[in-house]
């Protein structure tokens, strides 16, 4: 498995839209609403590189309330 953070900015006023958009997608295992540069933060666990960018190119990028994503794939844990 493999996991990344994806850091979003929404189009003002419409979090609560993106976040219903991506809350029931099984790959989103985590959602949250943050404050500061970014608005909703998603953990996403996927098999390989291939479904990272499926997700990209048909869920993300088709949410046209999304202005911008920074994702970042996660290389180790620490528990």
């Amino acid at each position: 498995m493999m996991e990344a953070f994806v850091l979003i900015i929404v189009k003002p006023g419409n979090e609560e839209k993106v976040y219903n958009k991506l809350k029931d997608k099984p790959m989103v295992k985590e959602i949250y609403r943050v404050y500061g540069e970014y608005d909703i933060v998603i953990r996403v666990e996927v098999g390989n590189i291939s479904e990272l960018d499926k997700f990209h190119d048909e869920i993300l990028r088709k949410i046209g309330d999304i202005e911008m994503t920074e994702t970042l794939i996660a290389s180790s844990y620490r528990v």
